[in-house]
């Protein structure tokens, strides 16, 4: 596969999953209350939770602005050693990876650019409507990520009888997460799974005594 084939597939990628992860978060946000949990089957549920950290609702040290000013210059990185890799000719595989996570990065960069000036965050159960530029929540850099996808599995009562966790409710893969959680995280286990020897080449060595 030629290399300018290589650039536009990891383009159209890029853009198809931006694309279809911000008309997600914007039918979510405009159209449900914070808070709000719809049941498509005992377990899927779309539950709507904004959050100031990674994927799946993480934190990370440093706050808002360190984490969106991170994520920017990961996304930067990221876009440079694809360009790199697709001119040492690496497989169209290992290139769809690295753009999967390119592009749930930069999908949850988004959020954190422009939703606060763009969006209000009204009280339940009013749903979040458009706002002119710079009346949003919050300032440029600080809106908050959508996330909506909701798998409880499992979930389940601990008996009395267990020590600290008597009768506490407990839920199976409880994190929510959106689109763009799901991309990165399909690429980073691909990447793992078909292309771990890729993956250990970056590995440091200890020389040789």
């Amino acid at each position: 596969m030629s290399q300018k084939t290589k650039y536009t597939l990891s383009i159209i990628l890029f853009m198809t999953v931006l694309v279809i992860d911000q008309i997600i978060k914007i039918s979510v946000k405009t159209g449900m209350y914070l808070g709000e949990r719809i049941e498509i089957t005992s377990w899927f549920n779309l539950l709507f939770v904004e959050n100031n950290g990674m994927a799946f609702g993480w934190e990370l040290w440093g706050g808002k602005l360190f984490l969106t000013l991170f994520r920017i210059i990961a996304i930067i990185a990221i876009g440079w050693f694809i360009i790199k890799e697709i001119k040492s000719r690496q497989p169209i595989g290992y290139i769809i990876c690295l753009t999967l996570i390119a592009a749930g990065a930069a999908g949850n960069i988004i959020d954190c650019l422009f939703y606060g000036v763009i969006f209000n965050n009204p009280p339940y159960p009013q749903v979040a409507e458009f706002q002119p530029w710079g009346y949003g929540y919050s300032e440029f850099f600080y809106g908050k990520v959508v996330d909506m996808f909701y798998f409880p599995l499992i979930e389940w009562d601990m008996p009395q009888w267990v020590p600290f966790y008597s009768g506490q409710h407990c839920v199976f893969f409880s994190p929510v997460f959106n689109f763009a959680d799901a991309s990165i995280s399909c690429g980073i286990i691909a990447l793992i799974l078909f292309y771990n020897k890729k993956i250990s080449q970056f590995q440091f060595k200890k020389p040789a005594s």
